[in-house]
């Protein structure tokens, strides 16, 4: 597995990982109260820390436990890259239209928040999903 798949596997982990932790505790809130009354805005920014945090320790150690290919990437990586980015463009361009529909109809900014905060998992998960079946199948 090259440095760079194993880069993907690590955002697509953590993304979804700290996501779902997010998603459960404030989804999981709606049916007991009102959206205006539920805290949503700490947490949210602290999954948001969590993740970046994660990551960035994560490649630090990926990079620590195989030096040798953390500085090599070639052309098919650069392809597949830009490959998944793309990918993850249009999932990410899907919800910033979908939270301007939340917002064009006057939803809680509860709601539009969090669209947005689930547009930004889902492109990450796009992008790292394309990137891997890219280097395990071809491309």
């Amino acid at each position: 597995m090259s440095f760079e798949e194993k880069r993907a596997w690590i955002y697509a982990v953590v993304a979804a990982g700290v996501s779902l932790v997010y998603f459960a505790t404030v989804l999981g809130q709606v049916r007991a109260a009102e959206v205006t009354e539920i805290a949503y805005v700490r947490p949210m920014l602290t999954a948001i820390g969590v993740a970046l945090a994660v990551n960035v320790v994560a490649h630090i150690v990926a990079g620590i436990a195989s030096p040798g290919e953390a500085d090599r990437k070639d052309e098919r990586d650069a392809d597949i890259h830009r490959h998944g980015r793309r990918a993850g463009y249009y999932v990410l361009a899907a919800g910033g239209v979908a939270a301007l529909a939340l917002t064009l109809a006057e939803y809680e900014n509860f709601w539009i928040a969090n669209a947005l905060y689930l547009a930004f998992v889902l492109d990450a998960l796009a992008s790292s999903i394309t990137k891997i079946v890219a280097y395990r199948r071809g491309f």
